[in-house]
């Protein structure tokens, strides 16, 4: 069967055949197809947003040459004068034909957005988020609509992870729960419905203190980067937990049970399954580590077996040993140094992403030359470590990496003008047009690794002006978080090495 997917490295693939759609252009139409749902795209629509600004005199041809390949590849069986079944001409433009059981990110929305019973709804979310790959659409990150897509399908996956949770809860799961809660608010704390589940799970698995305590830092973080208080439900929340009011008391376990989810046609209509569910609680998160040095293969191993939940499936040197002992063993997720002989960890990733059902990739860096660390991101891994991080950290990264989060060590943000300087990205986005002097220095500020509290001292301004100027700077830029404001401040030349120290 023909299938799509974009939830991760853009692909289409014909039973488990990876096509070859051609160059980043040619692959951009698809994609803004796929995004399309189904529905026609004009021809003039497709030349304006994948030329932003300045298309070329051929603009048309370009695209007409772009569609017809395109279909070869798609339906390399079909008569040359037979009309196409799957990119159709829809005048004035075309449309992917196409069901949900064919591209993952319509199957993806469709079982987000089902409701059901607490059992329906845990099978469902887990079966919807391990369809994810990586970042949605990161390949057409210079382009307008693809950013606005996969910030749409982005904030869908944090709805999932939220969902997912809430069933466990009322399934009488709080306690497996809080380990991924936790990675998920690590995540992203600004988020107070991520606060709310971890709180509830501590308390309803007898961990009060831990539960207030948890509301207490959700406060702190939405202080001190918002200049926000806790919001309504957060604060009723904290009072009942005082007053151990009986309607937050844990309901009896009840199992999972297996059940059929249907996905949509399109998205947001009844159509095909979405697959067999997987009908179980956490299950123990088998692990391979790849690392030529035997020391840190061995500090690895020694904190796998440490913590509950966890199991060494594998030890690979290289990338070439990786690729293989992933094919053998099917593992959960890989943790992997990005700097190798015989065959680098960023190669290895891609291959490894690139296979059907692909696991978790987290690399681990020592910032001696890791001048990849960004491609790696584009290429779909879920997050960076350093070597030297405390056990602590590496299991947080590896737990949200399970949940579907991609984690990146705090310490990468305040050294990556310094461990990329000088290698421009052929992919990057456009220079940062339209910001005045203030909005850029700002910029600065941020790709130093100022907080909020810092920057406002610097700049002599309130926490929570600095705040709304950050959102401000994100929605110009189309960028979602802080990191990816230090990626645009990198590719841009905004900042050197000297930058970072002052």
């Amino acid at each position: 069967m023909l299938t799509f997917r974009a939830l991760g490295p853009f692909q289409a693939r014909h039973g488990d055949v990876v096509l070859d759609l051609g160059g980043q252009r040619q692959m951009a139409v698809l994609a803004r197809l796929l995004v399309a749902g189904g529905r026609a795209v004009p021809v003039s629509v497709l030349i304006d947003e994948l030329w932003p600004g300045e298309p070329p005199a051929q603009a048309l041809s370009t695209i007409q040459g772009y569609v017809s390949r395109l279909r070869r590849a798609l339906e390399p069986d079909r008569a040359p004068r037979k009309e196409a079944g799957v990119l159709v001409s829809a005048p004035p433009g075309y449309a992917l034909r196409a069901t949900a059981e064919q591209v993952d990110s319509w199957r993806f929305e469709g079982a987000v957005k089902l409701d059901g019973d607490p059992a329906a709804v845990w099978a469902r979310t887990e079966e919807a988020l391990a369809l994810w790959r990586g970042p949605a659409l990161a390949e057409f990150s210079d382009l307008a609509w693809a950013v606005t897509e996969a910030g749409r399908l982005e904030e869908l996956r944090l709805t999932a992870v939220e969902r997912r949770a809430d069933a466990g809860l009322a399934l009488g799961h709080s306690a497996a729960l809080v380990a991924d809660l936790e990675a998920h608010v690590s995540a992203h704390p600004l988020r107070e419905e991520a606060w709310r589940l971890l709180a509830l799970a501590l308390y309803r698995g007898g961990r009060q203190g831990d539960a207030l305590g948890a509301l207490r830092r959700a406060r702190a973080v939405l202080r001190d980067e918002l200049g926000l208080d806790l919001g309504a439900t957060l604060q009723r929340l904290e009072s009942d937990m005082l007053a151990q009011a009986p309607h937050l008391d844990p309901p009896a376990p009840r199992a999972v049970q297996t059940v059929q989810v249907a996905a949509p046609e399109a998205p947001g209509e009844a159509g095909a399954p979405l697959g067999t569910p997987l009908g179980t609680a956490a299950e123990t998160l088998r692990v391979v580590v790849v690392d030529d040095q035997a020391l840190v293969r061995t500090g690895l191993r020694v904190v796998l077996d440490s913590e509950p939940g966890f199991e060494l499936a594998g030890e690979a040197e290289n990338g070439e040993q990786a690729i293989a002992l992933v094919r053998e063993t099917r593992p959960d997720l890989v943790l992997m140094d990005i700097q190798m002989p015989r065959l680098d960890g960023l190669t290895a990733a891609r291959r490894i992403l690139a296979d059907e059902d692909p696991p978790k990739v987290i690399m681990m860096t020592t910032f001696g030359t890791d001048d990849n660390l960004y491609s790696a991101l584009r290429a779909g891994v879920s997050g960076f470590v350093l070597k030297t991080s405390a056990p602590e950290q590496l299991i947080t990264a590896m737990r949200a990496a399970q949940a579907g989060d991609a984690l990146i060590d705090p310490a990468v943000t305040t050294r990556l003008i310094a461990a990329f300087a000088g290698h421009s990205d052929p992919a990057a986005p456009p220079a940062l047009a339209g910001l005045g002097d203030a909005e850029l220095d700002l910029l600065k500020l941020i790709a130093r690794g100022l907080t909020n509290r810092q920057i406002a001292a610097t700049l002599s301004v309130s926490e929570p002006s600095v705040a709304e100027s950050v959102g401000k700077l994100l929605a110009h830029l189309g960028l979602f978080d802080r990191a990816q404001l230090v990626v645009a401040a990198y590719e841009s030349g905004l900042v050197n090495p000297g930058d970072v120290s002052r």
